[in-house]
């Protein structure tokens, strides 16, 4: 049965949300958003989002649906735009929904910082798309890269040492940087379509349950982010953190990835 939908005005831009339904039909009902039937006025493969006008800079809160296994490229020019222009989405990947920007953005990235409440200090990790692009932001020893090559894609963060090319801003102290390769087409797409990593860190959020669930980051984040995009469910469970520097692992959390062989 579609769920109803009502539609708002956010800076200028029209949205649709799911509407508020009694407690007991809602348990019915799965809380992701793919499962609504937006109306035939909105983008086709979208959820809640009509067409921006071209060359008009993104100004308000959009949610928008991505199809994860066989991502729309009209759509997902439509969220690198976004990112280009110093914009922040919410994003699906194989382990949470992710708080993301353009790496190359610093405005993005300290806006990013201050959702989170985080300290300066400590930087974020970035989603790469493949290995060869890994190696333009990394130092990557042959043991690395036999590692990485046998574990990514994946849900998996391995610790390296930055380039030149990663901001200052995202790197620590040491010179390190956390990299990501997720087992997810969705955010590969995305990062393809930009040309540069993007931001890979938790949403901020009350219950941890909603770091699964889109339409709940909605609620929770609102108009503070200028993105939300709908992939469908995740897995709900971080990825594991291996040090690869100077070619000693280092297991730092234990996740969804596999660490035995580091063992």
């Amino acid at each position: 049965m579609p769920v109803p939908i009502r539609f708002f005005l956010v800076r200028g831009w029209a949205s649709a949300a799911p509407a508020r339904m009694p407690k007991s039909a809602a348990k019915k009902r799965s809380v992701h958003a793919h499962h609504l039937t937006p109306p035939a006025n909105l983008v086709t493969g979208g959820f809640g989002v009509l067409d921006k006008p071209a060359g008009k800079k993104y100004t308000g809160f959009m949610l928008i649906q991505i199809n994860p296994q066989n991502p729309q490229p009209r759509l997902i020019a439509k969220v690198a735009d976004c990112l280009k222009q110093g914009g922040t989405i919410v994003y699906p990947t194989d382990t949470f929904y992710g708080l993301g920007c353009d790496i190359m953005n610093k405005k993005a990235i300290e806006k990013i910082y201050r959702l989170k409440r985080r300290n300066p200090k400590k930087p974020f990790s970035f989603i790469c798309s493949d290995l060869k692009n890994i190696s333009q932001y990394a130092k990557v020893s042959n043991y690395a890269y036999k590692t990485m090559r046998r574990l990514l894609p994946g849900p998996y963060t391995f610790v390296l040492e930055g380039s030149k090319l990663v901001p200052k801003i995202m790197l620590t102290q040491r010179k390190t940087a956390g990299i990501r390769v997720p087992d997810h087409r969705l955010c590969l797409s995305l990062v393809r379509a930009l040309g540069n990593p993007v931001i890979s860190t938790t949403v901020p959020y009350r219950k941890i349950e909603e770091l699964s669930h889109p339409s709940l980051i909605h609620e929770t984040l609102g108009s503070q982010i200028d993105m939300v995009i709908d992939g469908g469910p995740v897995p709900g469970a971080p990825s594991s953190v291996v040090s690869l520097i100077h070619d000693e692992p280092v297991v730092i959390r234990e996740g969804l990835g596999d660490v035995t062989c580091f063992e």
